[in-house]
């Protein structure tokens, strides 16, 4: 299993509109581009900072291919979308997982 993990750092004023966003567009449409089967979306606890509260959304791929596929024909799309609507109101980076048996 590949698992696509954004981590994600938000600004206390946003929390609540981001959180919406995310459920109602963006999970949506990460979803709707067919290179991921399922996500999960976690909030962070005991790990409250002055400047916001970090959240993690995981995406698991079916395979490497279909990772690939998603950066090179959606990713840069979906970035500039959520740069533009949350500007630096958040931060993240992304790492990519692999289930290790």
């Amino acid at each position: 299993m590949i698992i696509y993990n954004i981590t994600f750092k938000v600004d206390h004023e946003s929390v609540e509109a981001w959180i919406e966003w995310q459920k109602q567009i963006h999970i949506p449409e990460m979803i709707a581009t067919g290179c991921f089967y399922d996500h999960r979306f976690y909030e962070l606890l005991e790990h409250e900072e002055e400047d916001g509260k970090t959240f993690v959304i995981q995406f698991y791929v079916n395979s490497k291919n279909d990772y690939d596929h998603y950066l090179k024909n959606f990713a840069p799309e979906l970035k500039q979308k959520s740069a533009a609507k949350w500007n630096d109101h958040v931060i993240s980076f992304r790492t990519l997982l692999q289930h290790v048996q």
